[in-house]
């Protein structure tokens, strides 16, 4: 949900996007367990830096709130849906292509200075014995 929130009733639905993003980003659930985002600021809210953090627990309080609709309508919807924005450009995962790309390049990269290593190690040695 990248919008702006429209009413109070988008707020679950952002509370939530942001409970599973954090929940996929730095676990902190059960399989088939779907807690919601205050449950996840407390388990894994100091993963984030502290000014989402801020904003994290800003809307989980948000959320709780718009349960009760004379409240609800009170709420700023235009910071929350800030928050949101913010929260989720963060907890967005970089995707598995290039996590899987950046694993393959830093494991080349270690077997060829390895062989480099191995080749430095095998021509002193032979310039030691002279027969180089």
């Amino acid at each position: 949900m990248t919008r702006k929130p429209d009413s109070f009733e988008d707020i679950p639905a952002m509370a939530d996007e942001i409970a599973q993003l954090m929940a996929s980003r730095f676990g902190g659930a059960r399989r088939g367990e779907r807690p919601d985002l205050s449950v996840m600021v407390r388990r894994r809210g100091g993963a984030l830096p502290d000014r989402l953090r801020r904003k994290a627990k800003t809307l989980a309080r948000a959320d709780r709130l718009a349960r009760q609709p004379r409240i609800a309508r009170q709420l700023p919807l235009q910071d929350l849906g800030r928050a949101h924005a913010a929260l989720a450009a963060h907890l967005q995962p970089l995707g598995e292509i290039a996590r899987f790309q950046g694993r393959a390049i830093s494991m080349t990269a270690s077997v060829v200075f390895g062989l480099l290593v191995l080749a430095a190690v095998a021509i002193w040695i032979m310039v030691g014995r002279g027969t180089l």
